[in-house]
Parts: C-alpha cells; structure tokens; sequence
C-alpha cells in the first residue's frame, strides 16, 4: 500500500505504537471492521472517528497534521450515472414545483427523501421527470449518482433482481468484485453501510413493486431516491415515508410546447390547429410526442395537417397505448415512424426487438440481425434519429418496451427468422466470451468451434477490456439464457454457460453462476449429454459450495459420478477432481484420497505432466490430512519437480504447505516451519491472499507448538487481518486463536 495514502500512514501509526487491529478498537471505540476498511483504502474516516483515532495512537503533533491531510483527500471515483438531460425538455412545471419542493425540504433537514413519480401508462414521462430533476438536483449531492432500470414491466417478465442492481451499485461505489457478497440481503446490507457517509443521488427507474425497491434504498440521510413506476407504491409511503408524485399525461399546451421545441415554433404557429389535432392524437403522450416530433422533423417542408391525415388513418391500433376514449392510435404513430424508416433499417429494427435485455450494445444488436458492425451502426444511428432507440449512459441502446412490442409484432407479421437471430446472439456471447477468456480464466480453455454467419467478433487486448466486454454484456447473456426456450438451443444455451463460467468466478457472481448452471443442466439433461451433466453440474456445485449450500453439492456430485461410465477419459479425469474436492469441503477425507487417487491414474493414462502435477498435488493434500505422514512428504517430493516443470505456481506453493503440514504431524516443527515459509513466500509472490492467510494459520500452529507463543499470535493476527478483508468466515477463528494464545501465556505481550 501507498505510505502516502490514509490506510498506509493509519498501518504504520498503528503497528509502530504496538496495537493490533482489536487494541486500537478497544482504545479507540472504532470497530476492527471500520479500521481494517480504511487502512486497505475502501473508506476515509469521519471527523469525529478520526479524532477518537488519533487520540487513541497519542501520535507527534507532525504525524497527526499528515494523517488528517490524508484523510480528507479524496481519490474516489464519483460515480456519474445518469442518463443524459433531454435537451428539449419542457412542460411539467406542477410537477417540478413539487419535487423541488422536495429537495429544498430535504436539504434544510437533512432528511432522506424517497419519491415514486408514477404515471397512469408507460411512455407517459416518468423517466425523463426523474433525470431532470436529478441533474438539476445534481450539484447538492456531491458524492455522485447512480442509476438502474429495474426493468418492472419489461415483456419477457422478468424483473431485475435487486442483487444484480446492488452488484452494480457497489461496483460503480469501487468495492472489489471479489468482496461482493453473493446474497441480495448481504448486498444490500454492504451498501447501506458504504453509502452511510455519502451524500447520493439514486435514480430507480421503472420498479415492479416496493419489495424489489427496498433492498435499493441507501443508509444516508443525505441521500435523495427517485423512484419511478407504472404502478403506485403505497407501500413506500407508509413503512418508509415515501412522497408520492403522481404524473398524467402531458395538457395539450404543454405537448404542443414540446412538440414546437422538436419541430420548430415557426412551424407550429403556421398550422396551430393542425399541431393540437397532432399532440391529441398522441394522447398528448410524451413518448407519442417525441416520436412524431422527430419523424416531421426529417420532412421539415411537410405540412402538419398530412401528419395529422395520416395519423387518423394509418391501422392497425396499438392498444396499450390507446387513452381512454379511444381516440387516440399511437401505433399509428410507430407505424409512421417505421415506414420512413429505410428497407435495411426496418429489417434491423425488426430483429433489434427480439433482444431481451434491456439495453443492447451495437455488436449484439448487429448479431441479432446478421449485419456487419459498420451497416449495425448505421442503422442504430438512424433509429435514434427517429426517436425509436435511446441510448444509455454506457453507449448501449435502450428500445422502449412499448416500442419493442411494436417491433415483435412486426417481426411475427414478416415472418422473420426467430432461431437464427436467437442463434447468432447465443454465438456471438459464447465465442467472444472465449476470446475474452484467454485474459481472465488461469485455465486452459476447450475449442469454441465456428459461430453461426453474422455474428460480430469483438477483440480484447487486455485483462481490462475483457472484463469491460462482459461487464457490458452480461445483463444480455442473463437475459437470453431466461428468454430463449426454443428446444433448437438447448445445446447452445448450455455451451454458452460453460464459457461464462470464467467471468462468474473471477467476479463472484454466484448467484448469477446458479441460475445459469441450472438451466443450463436441464439442457444436458435433455440432450443426454453425459460431458454437459458432468461440467454444468460441477460448476452449479462449486457455486452452491460458495454460498454454503453443501447438501445441493453433495447430491449433485452422485449425479456427476453416475456419468463416469459415458465419460472420455479427460473428463473422467475432471468428475474426479471434482469428487475430490467436494469430499474436502465435506470433510469426507478417505473418499477425497480416494477420487484424488482416481484422477491421478487417469492423468498417468493420459500421458500429461500439467495433469499429473496437479493430480499428485491433490493427493499429496489428502494424505497430509488423513494418511500417512511419510508417505505424504514421499509424494510432496515427487510431485515438486513436475509443478516446477510446468509453472504450476500456485499448486506448487499449496504442496509446499502440505509437506510442511505433513512434518508437523511427524512432530519435525523446524521443517515444518521451513516448508510453511517457502509456501508463504510464494503465494505473497502470485498475490493470493487468502492462501498467504492460510499458510499464516498453518505456521502459527506449528510455532505454538515450538514455544514461540509470540510469533504465533503475530502470525494469526495478520491472518485474521487478511481474512476480514476478504470477508472471509475464518477471521473470528484466526483471531479465536490469537486471544487464546495470549491467555494461554499472559505474560507475552501483544504483537503489533
């Protein structure tokens, strides 16, 4: 860490007085977890906790001046979220007296207010009310804004999960992928903690409900959500003091307004009876609005009263999007936008409105229709022209869901190809997933074979870029592998799953990686794969394991070894490993040998040294816990030559802490503790923290029982330290330790 930084000045202060993370909470009144926060960098104190730390250390008047400029210089990204302002933004004054009213309440107590901006039908202008105020709101929250569309009313059904929201809350706030909790209520609960100082703007655009809200809303006081919804949220209002806005439908001066701000003043006072007879057959819907106001502007020689006949005439109706005396046909209105529209670009648009997700990026969106990326772009552009797509803060393309329900009617009506742009969609996440795979996965990764014509490639350089791809897209790969059930692509969709499982790991997405490993082994099942059942009911189980779910693991495990028989020999070898490590986590540790035993054979059969090497590490473990000391150091011998031989780092530090485990069982401490050292300076080398923290734990152990009570408190301590960074269960057994090791021998006084 940076000296220089808050965490780095606050570690050095702390270690130098001789406190532990526990002492200096004990004399401080600031939790272990808060102080371990701010020295790793993920928070800057409060005045007040900065105080009661400094007085704590009782540091030189010169160390405190540097700390307390630390502390109040901020390098945290502010997240910056929101969609852009409509620059043709105009009407709703009641509406904005109202939430301004807000604000200004807000800001002289500095309350929390949550407001639910609610319409009586989609397209009426909830969303664009939201960002304006929002971005006018902006300069009182200077700690940023964040945005998501919880996709309420979406067509497949299909809300957002609060926990996917949270995951990219907590991103965009700079926590770690690796230390986002999996559960919703534990995201939920990290992001109230890490917005308890911040001073936010929450946009929750298009909510389902109030219990898909409520997990959203921040810790702050000086925090103002937005919410809006189709539906009311009464709910809000009574358990969390929510103001409700309710929104209609633009007056007809007020459409008018909005259309003159598209089209031109000058040309609506020419014909003034031609642009009202205009905004009521839009239903003086904002979205209806916006759309004729672009299209006349494309035509700006055309007279209004044209508009106006062709509007009437145009059929069929649009029906969810027809007022209440039926008058009113806006699909007229997406009909009109269509048709002027090129032969390409209406057959993009077409297959743009299959996609399930809520935004589309423009690789996908020209896979979906089988174009180059250059002629995908193109039409994109004019789509936007033609107010039909949006674009959202991440350059990706937004289609109205009520615009998307015009498009699959078209789509039916042409009689377009459904399963070869669900095809080219599934190809185009699944192939560019394998070459972004190259930069994220340590493993090895299996041929990807040949995607379907017209799928677009994009080209990662970096560890970087390939994440930013997936970042991108995976809201689309959740999405298809819901939306996509024709039996055609069973095989796809579980060949898609395979690869992501890559990105789900390295990000702990958990949650995500089970859903996705159950559908995609329904799909083995189905296809009578026994390879499919095999890899997808491993990867399902390694999930479950990280979520704690033992039971679902082991029952999956008799379901994998049932495939052995149909296997090839590589995964054979594979279900083995897999057996073995399941038996770990169960502590069944004469089956693990057993299974780690198997898949050495079957390396040795195979003729492959990285295999080998990895097989005899795995053995080697299991011996070191449940047989034979001598004949596990036998093994750790064997197998280090070959690890070092194929650059196996990380197995060759684990067998380097198996051997020392072994040694200690041998009662040969000096050796032991010799080997636990080289495993440690390894793994600090390959930067696997949660290994260094284990080999620490080992090494105290065997220092306990040399006598060296002192080093093996100091030992656990920093242990435990690594731990609580990683959120990891085994920090309270580590620190256990330490406190035991202390009491123990009074007399030995804390480590720092």
């Amino acid at each position: 860490m940076d000296n220089d930084t808050f965490g780095g000045l606050l570690r050095e202060a702390r270690q130098r007085s001789l406190f532990t993370l526990e002492s200096l909470a004990e004399a401080s009144g600031v939790s272990v977890r808060a102080i371990s926060d701010m020295e790793r960098g993920k928070s800057l104190p409060r005045q007040a906790t900065l105080g009661e730390l400094l007085d704590a250390l009782r540091l030189e008047e010169d160390e405190r001046r540097r700390l307390v400029r630390a502390a109040t210089r901020r390098s945290r990204q502010v997240p910056r979220q929101l969609p852009p302002d409509l620059s043709v933004f105009r009407g709703r004054e009641e509406a904005l007296a109202a939430v301004r009213g807000f604000t200004s309440h807000m800001a002289g107590r500095g309350g929390h207010v949550v407001i639910s901006a609610i319409g009586g039908m989609a397209g009426v202008g909830k969303t664009t009310l939201a960002v304006h105020w929002a971005h006018e709101a902006a300069e009182r929250f200077p700690d940023g804004q964040l945005y998501v569309n919880l996709r309420g009313f979406d067509a497949d059904g299909q809300p957002l999960d609060p926990g996917e929201a949270l995951g990219g809350f907590l991103r965009a706030l700079e926590v770690p992928g690796e230390d986002i909790p999996s559960g919703c209520e534990e995201r939920s609960t990290l992001f109230r903690e890490r917005t308890a100082a911040l001073r936010l703007i929450v946009v929750l655009d298009n909510a389902r409900d109030a219990d898909q809200v409520r997990p959203l809303l921040p810790g702050s006081a000086g925090c103002l959500t937005i919410i809006t919804s189709r539906n009311r949220l009464p709910g809000l209002a009574a358990t969390e003091g929510a103001s409700l806005v309710s929104l209609d439908v633009w007056s007809r001066e007020e459409a008018v307004t909005a259309l003159a701000a598209r089209i031109g003043e000058e040309r609506c006072a020419a014909e003034p009876a031609a642009a009202a007879e205009l905004v009521e057959l839009c239903g003086c819907l904002p979205l209806a609005v916006a759309v004729v106001g672009a299209q006349l502007s494309t035509v700006p020689g055309m007279p209004l009263r044209v508009g106006v006949r062709e509007l009437r005439e145009t059929r069929p109706r649009l029906d969810a999007l027809a007022v209440d005396d039926g008058r009113v046909d806006v699909r007229a209105v997406f009909s009109w936008s269509y048709r002027a529209l090129g032969a390409e670009t209406a057959r993009f648009f077409r297959y743009l409105c299959v996609h399930p997700g809520p935004a589309v990026s423009a690789e996908a969106a020209a896979s979906l229709a089988g174009v180059g990326t250059g002629q995908g772009l193109r039409c994109l552009r004019e789509l936007t022209a033609a107010s039909l797509l949006t674009r959202d803060t991440d350059g990706c393309y937004v289609v109205h869901d009520l615009v998307r329900d015009y498009g699959t009617e078209l789509f039916e009506r042409e009689k377009d190809d459904r399963l070869g742009a669900e095809t080219r969609l599934l190809d185009y996440l699944r192939h560019n997933a394998h070459g972004a795979n190259r930069f994220v996965w340590r493993f090895p990764s299996r041929p990807a074979g040949t995607p379907a014509p017209g799928v677009a490639r994009v080209e990662t350089g970096d560890r970087e870029e390939a994440l930013e791809w997936y970042r991108r897209e995976e809201a689309t790969a959740d999405a298809a592998l819901r939306a996509f059930h024709d039996p055609r692509l069973l095989r796809h969709r579980l060949d898609l799953t395979l690869e992501w499982v890559a990105y789900n790991s390295v990000t702990g997405r958990w949650a995500e990686e089970i859903s996705a490993c159950r559908t995609a082994l329904d799909a083995a099942l189905t296809l009578d794969d026994p390879v499919g059942v095999a890899r997808t009911g491993a990867h399902l189980s390694r999930a479950l394991v990280e979520q704690g779910n033992l039971d679902e693991a082991g029952e999956l495990l008799d379901l994998i070894l049932r495939q052995l028989p149909r296997l090839p020999l590589d995964e054979q070898l594979q279900a083995e490993r897999h057996a073995s490590r399941t038996r770990h986590y169960e502590q069944r540790y004469e089956e693990g040998l057993r299974h780690a035993r198997n898949s050495l054979a079957i390396a040795r059969s195979l003729d492959q040294p990285y295999e080998v090497a990895r097989a005899l590490a795995i053995v080697a473990y299991f011996l070191c816990v449940s047989g034979d000391p001598k004949e596990a150091v036998a093994t750790c011998e064997e197998v280090l030559p070959l690890l070092r031989e194929t650059g196996n780092r990380h197995d060759e530090a684990a067998t380097w802490r198996h051997m020392g485990h072994a040694r200690q069982r041998a009662g040969d401490l000096t050796d032991a503790i010799a080997h636990y050292g080289t495993a440690l300076g390894i793994y600090q080398e390959v930067l696997d923290d949660y290994n260094v923290a284990d080999v620490l734990d080992h090494l105290a152990t065997a220092q306990l029982e040399q006598g060296d009570v002192a080093r093996a408190r100091a030992n656990w301590d920093r242990a435990a330290e690594l731990f609580t960074a990683l959120r990891a269960v085994r920090a309270d057994e580590t620190r256990a330790k330490a406190k035991a090791a202390v009491a123990a021998q009074p007399d030995v006084r804390p480590a720092g």
